[in-house]
């Protein structure tokens, strides 16, 4: 085997793509590149968005705050909420989401405004916006109602609704530096996130289907530990895998998934939101299947270490052996 670095895209968004970002990171032979979720309608983002006319900055801000050298000083700062202020429009926002809006309202330019808190905070590794256009997210469910933006998308799931069929109104082309920057990724790798809120709005943007079959290594599907509300019951891991295989057109090469579990009181808290660890389900053939215990506290993320360390074996084994 000779090492060289390689050059890796992660696509998704929400507080699960920032645990594989701030763990491979630390991998000295890693470039590492997010792919980001544009389409945020809730919280501060949301408000941020409709008040002054930019694009959503929650996602981008954590995932380049994952990237960041020292990234809990930034967290520290950055994630804080102003108090209550005269002016009260500002009041409750991060400093992050208004110190990234201000900088877009600045240069115009939103990817200038992302490549700059990028330089600010001494970031390993590069963070796109998957696209500057505005769209939102629509998902049409089993019983044909219809929900649009992020937020109604999700409440749909506590409601029990399944959804059978998604995309973004009106259709959001991929930003060409995105596109190019696909264009030199070895590998692809996907999630964790939100799934039909994080990940699959990244992945309906028109051109990065496209992008991602000019990948030359594997794509990488890294599932998340739980399922999301009564409308996932019976969701897995190979229902993640279709989705997205017919999303990209092209297959899932690999699935990370995790296999251990915290205390029974941990996971009896998340089924009473309606959360159960994810099963495997039956994969088609020829997807490769890699599990670890990746769950080590009493919150559900990911361990940074052993995702991170798990990644690697994967891409050392497809593209330097």
């Amino acid at each position: 085997m000779q090492l060289r670095r390689l050059n890796v895209g992660c696509f998704g968004g929400g507080t699960g793509l920032p645990a594989l970002l701030g763990g491979l990171k630390r991998n000295p032979w890693l470039d590492v590149n997010a792919v980001v979720t544009m389409f945020d309608t809730g919280g501060s983002s949301g408000q941020l968005k409709d008040e002054l006319g930019v694009l959503p900055p929650g996602d981008v801000l954590r995932c380049t705050l994952a990237l960041a050298r020292n990234e809990g000083e930034a967290r520290r700062v950055l994630l804080a909420r102003l108090p209550t202020l005269e002016h009260a429009r500002l009041s409750g926002h991060t400093g992050g989401n208004l110190l990234l809006s201000m900088m877009e309202r600045y240069s115009g330019d939103f990817l200038a405004a992302v490549d700059g808190l990028r330089a600010l905070l001494g970031c390993r590794g590069r963070v796109w916006p998957v696209s500057v256009e505005r769209a939102t997210l629509c998902a049409e469910c089993a019983d044909g109602s219809v929900t649009r933006g992020e937020v109604e998308v999700d409440a749909a799931h506590d409601r029990g609704h399944q959804i059978t069929r998604i995309w973004l109104e009106p259709a959001a082309r991929i930003h060409p530096a995105v596109r190019d920057a696909i264009g030199a990724f070895d590998a692809a790798i996907i999630g964790p996130g939100s799934f039909f809120t994080s990940l699959m709005p990244t992945l309906l943007v028109d051109g990065v289907a496209e992008s991602l079959r000019s990948v030359r290594g594997p794509v990488i599907l890294v599932t998340n530990l739980l399922t999301e509300g009564r409308g996932m019951s019976g969701f897995t891991a190979a229902d993640a895998v279709d989705w997205v295989g017919r999303t990209i057109g092209r297959p899932v090469d690999v699935v990370i998934t995790n296999e251990g579990h915290p205390s029974d009181q941990v996971l009896a808290r998340y089924r009473a939101e309606q959360k159960e660890p994810l099963a495997l389900g039956a994969l088609p053939v020829g997807c490769e299947v890699v599990t670890g215990g990746f769950w080590h506290s009493d919150i559900a993320r990911h361990h940074r270490g052993r995702l991170s360390y798990a990644v690697w074996a994967v891409l050392s084994r497809h593209l330097l052996a």
